[in-house]
């Protein structure tokens, strides 16, 4: 299955939500229009929105408030993307120049910024505290995601712990909040074991999804990835595969990654991708993404069947399928 099929079950309510998140990205101010639209036609998959919708419909909810969720959460992703983009330099985002590289950091954070607060504006509209208190704790863990994983950059000493919390709080955490909105809009106050499997789904899925990422950023086509393959290398960021390599590899091979880590760059990019390989790197990785997979499929055993929970399985599955 690609990615494309996952929308089927739910294609005319997401295009709703498409539409929704284009007309609510009107504004009087000409550049946030301009830039809003730039992102609106990058060709992202929207899956974060997809799980809200998904959960929703798979926990019976009725209503159409799924939409204005789905779209909430759209507009708080792509603000940490805006964001991220600035803070890590980056120049090329699903295979388009970056916001940042067009019309500059100032730019990017601002209409980051901008989307943050329409975000609110939405919730407000909702008018749910239980989901205002879900997003504004996502946006506060996701913001100290940020902070850790600057900590991390360019520290060589980064362990395995400290890394899968940092992917918990910067990924894994929107896509369990969109997990968890959508049951609470299906459940209301009941089954609150529900909505947390719901919540753990999210969670679990998130982390299977950045530690796909991790490995692609070595074997994966820019192409296809929409990103440089290396960037992360190139950022000094110690992703799973580099921390396993240190871990695993020979005194030499581990003081060259730790050495690369501190510069950044790609000057030995082919030499690191050998050890990450050799090392069992990129197989251990693949192994713990598996791992995640299946505790994501176990939080949904619950659920009554429908089409909306296989399509939440297939999610999982198809996370840690891609490009390989």
């Amino acid at each position: 299955m690609d990615f494309k099929d996952l929308y089927a079950v739910v294609a005319d309510e997401f295009a709703a939500v498409n539409q929704f998140i284009t007309d609510r990205l009107n504004t009087n101010v000409p550049m946030i229009r301009e830039v809003g639209e730039y992102i609106v036609g990058s060709g992202g998959k929207r899956l974060r929105p997809l799980v809200a919708v998904l959960a929703a419909r798979a926990c019976g909810y009725q209503g159409d408030k799924h939409i204005h969720v789905a779209a909430i959460i759209e507009f708080l992703h792509t603000a940490t993307l805006l964001h991220d983009d600035v803070v890590d330099e980056s120049s090329l985002r699903r295979g388009r120049p970056t916001v940042n590289a067009v019309w500059g950091n100032a730019a990017s954070v601002l209409v980051g910024d901008f989307l943050i607060s329409r975000a609110f504006q939405l919730v407000v509209e909702v008018g749910d505290l239980t989901l205002m208190d879900i997003l504004a704790d996502s946006t506060n863990i996701i913001s100290e995601g940020e902070v850790l994983q600057l900590i991390n950059c360019r520290d060589p000493a980064t362990t395995e712990e400290r890394y899968m919390r940092v992917i918990h709080h910067k990924t894994a955490k929107m896509f369990e909040s969109a997990a968890e909105t959508g049951a609470v809009l299906g459940l209301g106050g009941k089954r609150p074991e529900l909505r947390e499997r719901l919540a753990a789904y999210g969670r679990h899925l998130g982390i299977a999804f950045q530690l796909v990422d991790d490995v692609l950023d070595y074997v994966g086509d820019a192409g296809e990835l929409g990103k440089n393959v290396g960037d992360d290398l190139a950022e000094g960021k110690p992703t799973l595969p580099l921390i396993h390599a240190m871990r695993e590899g020979t005194p030499e091979q581990a003081a060259m990654i730790r050495n690369a880590i501190l510069k950044g760059g790609l000057d030995h990019l082919d030499e690191i991708l050998a050890v990450v390989r050799s090392s069992g790197g990129l197989d251990y990785t693949m192994v713990q993404a598996r791992k995640q997979t299946e505790l994501a499929l176990a939080a949904l055993v619950e659920l009554p069947a429908s089409p909306y929970r296989e399509t939440l399985e297939a999610l999982a599955r198809e996370a840690v399928n891609r490009h390989f």
